[in-house]
């Protein structure tokens, strides 16, 4: 059983390094900048990486992926409502709360203005 795991082993290191060999030779040497270039989203590539970024879209993608996590804690929480005991209600309550406190906080410091 040993042997035939390293045998294995061996040709699938001999396959990795022909398909490299046989992809260093390929024919495809003509490098054309508009091909070989990736679709960032209507950005240039080549430019410079240091662009300003806006703060404030950071903000509410943060904002998305807390809400996001919260739903996915959530749901298992309603799902479960008839087999919760009172403490477990008192637990789902204080979730609840301090997410609402949360929103309000990034409410209250102007996080969530749509508009400048």
């Amino acid at each position: 059983m040993k042997s035939m795991a390293t045998m294995m082993f061996i040709i699938f290191i001999i396959l990795m390094v022909l398909t490299l060999v046989l992809n260093f030779f390929s024919k495809k040497t003509f490098y054309d900048r508009e091909k070989n270039s990736p679709f960032e989203c209507g950005f240039d590539p080549k430019t410079t990486a240091r662009l300003p970024f806006s703060l404030q879209f950071f903000l509410i993608a943060v904002i998305f992926l807390i809400f996001d996590v919260e739903i996915t804690l959530l749901f298992p929480m309603i799902i479960l409502n008839k087999f919760l005991n009172l403490v477990n209600f008192y637990l789902f309550i204080f979730f609840i709360f301090i997410l609402l406190w949360g929103l309000y906080h990034e409410w209250n410091q102007g996080a969530l203005n749509w508009a400048i």
